[in-house]
């Protein structure tokens, strides 16, 4: 079973970047939301992480924000 992963990010965000080129790096696959273009998205992305900030990244149960490197 593959694990479900959600990435929240907006454009011109070199962590959000960095981030999808890490997962497409280890074959991930995820699906990729972005918070500018819908304010629901917005608003659940920071319900998740607890902070206005991007990549917020989700597998399963899991929530991370921001990204340093693999």
């Amino acid at each position: 079973m593959t694990e479900e992963v959600t990435i929240y990010t907006k454009p011109g965000c070199p962590y959000c970047k960095a981030a999808k080129e890490d997962l497409d790096s280890r074959s991930i696959l995820y699906r990729e939301l972005d918070v500018t273009a819908d304010p629901a998205i917005k608003e659940e992305a920071i319900a998740r992480a607890g902070v206005a900030a991007v990549p917020v990244i989700v597998r399963g149960d899991e929530v991370s924000v921001g990204f340093g490197g693999s």
